[in-house]
């Protein structure tokens, strides 16, 4: 896993982009078509409702192999590697930003000052490509989801609530929004919804 980084950030490396789209594959943990609001861009389960020593949370793959030790091992690389993973999210090619975004979005225990979390917001502040809009959005509220920030969950709901948004933005932010909060959807997200599937 950790030799994977030094090709994604190698900026003449013919395989980089092939390295930094598999980079965070491992760093997730697999819920086998489980995609609900309370799993969707989830790390790992809720301490509050499941054994703390279960693996570290992420359960056992279907092999019987603790699937916990290789996604913390994941995410303990990509946490390394912060630093240059970076900046990546001003690269020129948008597939590398998107990338870029889905890696940080796993590492573990930020700072005190939300270092990735930061960096999401602030290169969505000024990125103009609607999908790379729309990866920054989900791997901000990954980040958020799993290291608690709640006063981000105003920010989404604004995103989702912009009409001057592209439909992947505003339909990400909903996502987002959904994952963050426990408060039933509302008629005008239904609403935004419905327009975007139309």
């Amino acid at each position: 896993m950790p030799f994977l980084i030094p090709i994604a950030t190698e900026a003449h490396h013919p395989h980089r982009a092939a390295a930094l789209a598999v980079l965070s594959g491992p760093a997730r943990a697999r819920h086998f078509g489980v995609a609900s609001r309370d799993e969707f861009l989830l790390h790992r389960n809720d301490p509050r409702r499941h054994a703390p020593d279960d693996y570290d949370d992420y359960g056992v793959a279907v092999t019987g192999y603790p699937a916990g030790w290789s996604v913390a091992a994941a995410r303990a690389s990509i946490t390394a590697g912060t630093p240059v993973l970076l900046p990546l999210l001003d690269d020129s090619d948008p597939t590398i930003r998107v990338d870029a975004a889905y890696a940080l979005a796993t590492a573990t225990d930020p700072d005190p000052d939300h270092t990735v979390r930061t960096a999401l917001a602030t290169r969505f502040a000024t990125e103009q490509d609607a999908m790379v809009r729309a990866a920054l959005l989900l791997a901000a509220a990954e980040t958020t989801r799993a290291h608690g920030q709640p006063p981000a969950v105003s920010w989404f709901r604004e995103r989702w609530q912009d009409r001057t948004g592209a439909p992947e933005v505003r339909l990400a932010a909903a996502i987002g929004w959904l994952c963050l909060t426990d408060e039933p959807a509302p008629e005008d997200l239904r609403q935004t919804v419905d327009t975007f599937a139309t």
